[in-house]
């Protein structure tokens, strides 16, 4: 999760941090995407992270819920973590963008962490099961969220009231980055609690 230091727009690190994790969400959304497909041409086929009945990718990818408009979840990733690379480079490129343009990048983030919240809910209270590579896609959600959200804040862009909001956002990003990490750990200890024990 990158700190402010200096001035960002003399800095690389916000840039490649979008496309870091940008790419880290494409790359799960991808390995989804072959596994959805494996699965569709042979319904029997295990899938690469079926390690146990709660860690199954099969049991969430073939859930209602895994094609929230019609089709497969992942295409969303897919296209979408694209998106943060896309701008990343052309950030170090040397590329400016208008506020409108960070504020519709927000707002795409926005509904990505609040489609994270809701897959995650449907994955431990609904499916009752967890998706490696689901899980890996949210934990390159929740940073670029967060680290968007101040950088857009910070620069002016959400408006001149919201600069110093966006700087403690955008300081303590990582830190909000690992609560939201714990407390979704959290949820999962607990609503799992009496599976632990049959792992060892």
């Amino acid at each position: 999760m990158p700190r402010r230091s200096g001035k960002w727009d003399n800095s690389s690190v916000f840039p490649i941090f979008l496309i870091v994790f940008g790419a880290i969400g494409w790359i799960a959304s991808f390995g989804l995407t072959l596994e959805r497909i494996k699965v569709a041409g042979d319904p029997g086929a295990a899938t690469a992270c079926d390690i146990s009945p709660f860690i199954s990718c099969k049991s969430v990818m073939l859930s209602e819920q895994a094609a929230l408009f019609g089709f497969p979840n992942p295409l969303i990733g897919l296209a979408a973590f694209f998106a943060p690379v896309v701008i990343g480079f052309a950030i170090l490129a040397g590329a400016k963008f208008a506020s409108w343009f960070w504020q519709l990048f927000l707002a795409g983030h926005v509904l990505a962490m609040v489609f994270v919240i809701w897959l995650f809910s449907q994955s431990v209270y609904d499916i009752g099961a967890l998706c490696l590579y689901c899980m890996v896609a949210w934990t390159a959600t929740i940073p670029l969220f967060w680290s968007i959200l101040g950088y857009t804040g910070k620069e002016g862009h959400l408006g001149k009231k919201l600069v110093g909001f966006g700087e403690v956002i955008y300081e303590w990003a990582w830190v909000a980055t690992i609560l939201t990490y714990a407390t979704l750990i959290g949820f999962i200890i607990i609503q799992f609690w009496d599976f632990w024990p049959t792992l060892f």
